[in-house]
């Protein structure tokens, strides 16, 4: 090899390290930058993410964004996790315990919704199920609303009072069950984002609404020939009938699924007997009386008595024989369509509902319930005494309606009407408790007064009485109420076409 090749070959080896050093120099640098890369991104995410969870801490995105759209509204994630909890809590509130029949578990409160399947949809969730009843009512609340709007209808300063009045020491009560405030109350018993300021504003949206369908709903009148055809066109579906029955059932023998057609023969003579005793009994003039007489001479068993059944729920065997032209005390025996045996049944009475119903003031005093859930004498007493107390203080002064009024208002403990001067109007037959019911229709005259005692499930007590006077005709009533709630709906629903409920993305946030 020359001397000139060698020095060419000592160059060109020189130049491929100097070449190999800058490639490896140049790769490290372009992986050092891919690190850095790398890491500032990593770093800008990592702070992106703390600023969304400071972000949702704070509550601004619940607040900023939009998570409902209805009409030309838009709704907050917190507004609508309010008609969200509020779903929520109004069902809980209505079950209690039982709550968990229906497979619906409280124990995480609305945060506890997703996962759980609710059995009141064919696929989905209990939150699915209260987030849909969430969007219908918010969307009922703006359109309801917009309507007060269009046709300048507006609470009145006692009604936003009344609405806001709830609201009256609730800082307090939400510190003393170890809340920070009341908004951490709302939040935590709501949802995210729920305040004190969005919970009242929803309350007086609410009210507005309310006076806004009730403005609607009183914009329909009908007249008495119109009221009058409609209850006839029910052909007797909401009259009442009043009559006793006896099921003679074929015997089944053990093991055998159906009564034999020889058992089914022996009911329906069971059954003749039955007839035949309670018609030649017509030396017992009570009718009642008569075919208990009857139906125990040939089972030793007694009849069941029904009272007032609405013509729709007749059993379908003998509705139509009670529906025709019957007098009180006629009988029939009727095969059951069922093929298990024979029915006996006895005509007592038809109401038409053509009757006037009833107007009264009442002031309720409650008696005192002991530890054990019960209503001991003494206490019934001395409700007694108390109404006797109220009913002499107004028959010592003025004695007229508007005092009545006042003073059920001051004593009544009736919270269904001891706001409005303890009034019930168009009461119904059957509709109060049997005392109560029986001072409305036994002929009083206006101004008359008297104390009745009364007890339900839900409380046992005195009633002082007032009647006004005669009400609406019943059978228009049920007609009207009819009416009224059909037009509505549709009205209703012609209303919320615009309002059809549109979720975005951050709907997600919501319960």
């Amino acid at each position: 090899m020359s001397a000139s090749t060698d020095k060419k070959m000592r160059q060109a080896a020189r130049a491929a390290g100097t070449d190999k050093k800058l490639n490896a120099a140049q790769e490290a640098a372009k992986k050092a930058a891919k690190s850095k890369r790398n890491w500032t991104i990593g770093t800008i995410l990592v702070v992106l993410l703390i600023a969304a969870i400071l972000l949702l801490d704070s509550g601004i995105l619940y607040k900023s964004t939009t998570a409902l759209k209805v009409g030309n509204h838009n709704l907050s994630p917190a507004e609508l996790n309010y008609y969200y909890g509020n779903e929520y809590v109004n069902m809980v509130n209505t079950y209690g315990n039982y709550a968990s029949v229906l497979g619906l578990d409280t124990s995480n409160g609305v945060t506890g919704l997703r996962n759980q399947a609710c059995s009141m949809l064919e696929d989905g969730t209990w939150r699915d199920y209260f987030l849909n009843l969430a969007e219908q009512d918010a969307a009922q609340v703006k359109a309801l609303t917009d309507y007060a709007a269009e046709q300048g209808i507006t609470l009145t300063e006692e009604e936003i009072a009344n609405a806001e009045s709830s609201f009256e020491g609730v800082d307090d009560y939400a510190k003393a069950q170890g809340y920070r405030n009341a908004d951490a109350l709302f939040a935590m018993n709501y949802g995210k984002g729920v305040t004190m300021k969005i919970v009242s504003q929803a309350t007086r949206y609410s009210a507005l609404a309310s006076k806004a369908y009730n403005h609607a709903s009183d914009s329909f009148t009908y007249t008495d020939e119109e009221l009058e055809q409609y209850y006839a066109d029910l052909n007797g579906a909401q009259d009442l009938y009043s009559f006793l029955v006896y099921d003679v059932k074929g015997a089944v023998e053990e093991g055998a699924e159906a009564a034999t057609e020889t058992a089914l023969i022996e009911a329906k003579a069971t059954a003749d007997a039955i007839s035949m005793a309670y018609q030649d009994g017509d030396d017992i003039e009570d009718i009642t009386e008569r075919f208990e007489v009857a139906v125990e001479s040939q089972t030793g068993e007694l009849p069941t008595s029904r009272s007032n059944v609405a013509g729709s729920s007749l059993n379908a065997d003998y509705s139509a024989w009670l529906q025709g032209s019957r007098e009180a005390g006629d009988v029939t025996v009727v095969p059951d369509s069922d093929g298990t045996g024979t029915s006996v049944v006895v005509f007592l009475s038809h109401n038409d509902n053509h009757y006037k119903t009833a107007n009264v003031r009442h002031i309720l005093v409650r008696a005192e319930m002991d530890a054990d859930g019960n209503y001991t004498d003494e206490a019934k007493a001395a409700a007694k005494a108390k109404a006797e107390e109220i009913l002499a203080e107004y028959e010592a002064g003025e004695k007229t309606e508007e005092r009545f009024a006042a003073l059920a208002e001051q004593y009544s403990e009736d919270t269904g009407s001891n706001t409005n001067g303890g009034l019930y109007e168009n009461v119904a037959m059957g509709q109060m408790v049997p005392e109560f019911d029986a001072f409305c229709f036994e002929g009083h005259k206006s101004g008359d007064t008297g104390i009745v005692y009364g007890e339900s499930s839900g409380y046992a007590g005195y009633h002082v009485m007032y009647y006004v006077g005669e009400g609406e005709l019943y059978s228009n009533v049920i007609a009207e109420n009819a009416m009224r709630s059909d037009d509505v709906s549709a009205w209703m629903t012609d209303l919320m076409l615009p309002y059809n409920p549109t979720e975005t993305f951050w709907t997600r946030m919501v319960g």
